[in-house]
């Protein structure tokens, strides 16, 4: 008996993290006081909800319910719930508590926003107290007994472990099966150059021609550069070599209290740093940029920077799920985003120094909790099965800290949409104005991310004032990036209009079977130049992936 387990799927709900603002345990509690006050203010409506699932639950105990749980659902896979009466009756009886709460919420006088709020909180005792999390999951009893008891001493082993060494969460992944610089960040370069704030990776050329213009990626400043170079299969710096490209990426060091006054500014200066290294070692007069997630924030702010200083050093943009006009979107901070909590929030790294990107992981691992915890409850604990071992989720759990001082700014330009306001945001005096960026952007976004929604995306690319061709990749934050060909479900969305809507355009746009990787390699390609001989690399400072990656 194996576990219903699906890695792919967790991974499409991981937000590899983005520096938002989550909740606190205040929040919860506030919460649940408004539910309790709704309670109290109108109790016709509650008992009213109450006698509905008591009617509901003698329908279920006489066969005559027709709950089902939705066809994405893998926790009740196994045949015993629909097969085994007791478990049909378990099953319906907590499908019944959900439907009434959306019931009961849907008819409260609570405001969007407490609705909202009361659903994501309740939901998470719903959603732990779900019939396939207990000891008596049919899966978990088979397990048992085909052991002789073993996968509960495994279960009970690692339920300890996970309490005294990983926060009471339970693991994600097999941790002993990866190494980065082994198996995961693989591809062979060389570290050019290093500064304070990052290392420069330039990788060997893979082809005997390259093109001239060199492409450089940023990568999220809270996570490790290696999502660019995963797997072998999964590499997109790999893939952008076998295509005749000189590829360089962004490593950023991971910092500490010792670097909480770093700034969007110390980014910058170190990125504007990197940029004319990876010139000079090409001869290129300019680069072809790449930025995902915040990373993409940081690209689209440096290019801004160079435009109002008059520097033609950006030849051309890619943005992977990067969102920079915000535009009141609240999903972009969070439901439980309010004054208070953005203070808090920058008292709290201000404390420590930094955001601790092991603190944001636990806060999304509870906005997708299906996914990301009671998956792995039963895989790990009822099953006795160890974590899977799989590479994008070990990448996710090797996180990095956030700058205090970089921390405040990015809630800040959340809050209030300000890198999309011209010149209300100022780096070492200069204005930055998205308007003057007017260079060719590729921009990518994924149908399912909840991170950075796709239509924010979208939105953002409206501020660019080049020639910019948006792609809409069928996968979520991370998974979107990861999208090699090969993948027989992967596909994509394309329409070279522009209009103001997400929604118009997607309604004119066409699906595109596969990976999205060959349409962005032809796009690149037609703005990187001449093929010239592939270079050697001289002034390695050491073999990639460098130092910075394991700090």
């Amino acid at each position: 008996m194996t576990s219903s387990l699906n890695p792919d799927s967790a991974a499409d709900s991981i937000g590899g993290p983005n520096p938002i603002v989550g909740f606190r345990r205040k929040d919860l509690l506030d919460s649940l006081r408004t539910v309790i006050g709704e309670t109290i203010r109108h109790p016709q409506h509650t008992v009213g909800s109450l006698a509905h699932l008591a009617h509901a639950g003698l329908d279920i105990g006489r066969g005559k319910a027709t709950f089902t749980p939705g066809a994405k659902d893998r926790r009740f896979a196994d045949q015993a719930w629909s097969e085994n009466v007791l478990y049909q009756r378990m099953l319906q009886l907590y499908l019944a508590a959900d439907a009434e709460l959306d019931r009961w919420i849907g008819g409260s006088e609570l405001s969007t926003m407490d609705r909202e709020r009361t659903r994501f909180v309740l939901s998470l005792g719903l959603d732990a107290l779900a019939p396939s999390n207990l000891p008596t999951n049919p899966a978990a009893l088979k397990r048992f007994i085909e052991t002789g008891g073993r996968s509960a001493v495994s279960g009970i082993r690692q339920l300890v472990d996970d309490v005294l060494h990983n926060g009471g969460m339970p693991r994600q992944v097999d941790t002993n099966r990866f190494q980065v610089g082994g198996n995961l960040a693989g591809t062979p370069g060389s570290v050019v150059f290093r500064n304070e704030v990052l290392e420069l990776i330039q990788y060997e050329p893979r082809t005997e021609r390259v093109h001239a213009r060199p492409l450089l990626i940023a990568p999220p400043q809270i996570n490790k550069y290696y999502v660019f170079d995963l797997s072998e299969q999964k590499s997109l710096a790999r893939y952008a070599l076998d295509n005749g490209f000189q590829v360089f990426v962004v490593s950023w060091r991971n910092p500490t209290a010792e670097q909480r006054e770093w700034t969007l500014a110390t980014y910058l200066r170190a990125l504007e740093e990197a940029i004319d290294t990876v010139c000079d070692i090409t001869g290129s007069a300019d680069v072809n940029l790449g930025g995902a997630c915040s990373g993409g924030i940081t690209s689209v702010a440096m290019s801004a920077a160079f435009a109002a200083r008059g520097i033609a050093r950006i030849h051309s943009l890619t943005l992977f799920v990067s969102v920079f006009d915000m535009a009141a979107d609240r999903t972009l901070l969070g439901v439980f985003a309010s004054e208070e909590t953005l203070a808090a929030a920058k008292r709290h790294s201000h404390a420590k120094g930094v955001l601790d990107g092991r603190e944001l992981g636990r806060v999304f691992n509870l906005l997708r909790p299906n996914d990301l915890i009671w998956s792995y409850w039963v895989n790990n604990y009822l099953l006795g099965n160890k974590p899977p071992a799989f590479d994008v989720l070990y990448w996710n759990n090797d996180t990095t800290r956030l700058p205090a001082a970089f921390h405040g700014e990015l809630i800040d330009i959340y809050r209030d949409n300000s890198l999309a306001t011209p010149g209300a945001v100022v780096v070492d005096g200069t204005p930055l104005d998205l308007g003057k960026i007017d260079c060719d952007a590729f921009v990518m976004g994924g149908t399912t991310d909840h991170i950075t929604p796709w239509d924010a995306c979208y939105r953002s690319s409206l501020r660019l004032t080049g020639n910019v061709e948006f792609t809409l990749s069928n996968s979520g934050h991370i998974q979107s990036i990861l999208n090699p060909p090969g993948n027989p479900k992967s596909s994509y969305f394309s329409n070279p209009d522009r209009p103001e809507s997400a929604a118009d355009w997607k309604a004119g746009a066409t699906k595109v079977a596969g990976s999205w990787w060959p349409r962005w390699m032809e796009w690149l390609g037609e703005r990187s130049g001449d093929f010239v001989d592939a270079p050697i690399i001289d002034a390695a400072l050491e073999a990639a992936p460098g130092s910075y990656v394991r700090g």
